[in-house]
């Protein structure tokens, strides 16, 4: 008797072992295949010419899908009824829903974005506590690459339901900038002197024209600012430049700039 249950045992085992082996290695087989497929998706033609945004958000849309279906699959095979499966998912769909509830408005929130196009892929945005440039739009998340190249995740509904500022959408930037001069100095020359140091550079545009104004005077120091305007991409190098030739010109006319207080 004891000898028959054990060869019952042993039986049972050899055959589940082999089983989960067999999973085992459709799992590791289709998680490369997964792979496999997601990457030829990425490099298909017809994705390289699609909007950076919506095959960003298809990839990992069809890399999250097929693993949820090999993961089935397999369930299948180690001999879970699907019909019993279906029904505990059924049941357990509240309760999932409930505790997913971010997953879920992530997953709404991606979709928002992509069907508005507040901002796509390669676009700088700030959305107030993190600034970046877009690098993917996924399920889930929106990858940002600061200047500094740190990579930063922010939820989807986060950025759907704040305020977000694209700095990409329109060609043109314009960037004020503020220089204090000595009381006495002439205001007029001081004036000449910001305008010249916006003329010196292509990257300054003439139309719409370079502005400076007096902003504020006491005894203590005047306030002036320098408004232009500029192409996107130039506005981070533009703003040294400004404000390096200012200081050389100001120095070689002798105005002198009082300290901050």
């Amino acid at each position: 008797m004891l000898e028959k249950l054990l060869n019952t045992v042993t039986d049972f085992a050899l055959h589940a072992g082999v089983k989960i082996l067999i999973s085992l290695a459709i799992l590791v087989v289709g998680f490369k295949l997964i792979k496999w497929i997601t990457k030829k998706f990425k490099d298909a033609k017809h994705a390289k010419h699609s909007d950076p945004s919506v095959k960003s958000f298809l990839t990992s849309f069809i890399n999250i899908a097929l693993k949820i279906v090999l993961i089935i699959t397999v369930a299948a095979y180690l001999g879970v009824p699907m019909a019993s499966m279906i029904t505990v998912l059924g049941s357990a769909g509240v309760a999932i829903g409930l505790a997913l509830q971010g997953g879920l408005s992530n997953i709404a929130g991606g979709l928002m974005i992509l069907v508005f196009r507040p901002f796509s892929v390669g676009d700088y945005i700030d959305c107030g506590q993190s600034s970046g440039t877009v690098n993917a739009i996924g399920i889930f998340h929106t990858t940002l690459i600061t200047s500094d190249s740190v990579r930063i995740i922010i939820p989807n509904s986060v950025l759907t339901s704040s305020t977000v500022a694209n700095y990409s959408i329109e060609k043109l930037r314009r960037l004020d900038l503020e220089f204090r001069a000595a009381y006495q100095a002439d205001s007029d020359a001081v004036k000449s002197l910001l305008l010249e140091a916006a003329a010196s550079s292509n990257m300054v545009l003439q139309d719409p024209a370079p502005e400076a104004v007096l902003l504020d005077s006491n005894p203590l120091c005047a306030k002036y600012r320098l408004r232009i305007w500029c192409n996107r991409d130039d506005y981070f190098d533009v703003q040294p430049y400004l404000t390096e030739t200012v200081k050389s010109r100001f120095d070689a006319a002798g105005v002198a700039v009082p300290p901050n207080k």
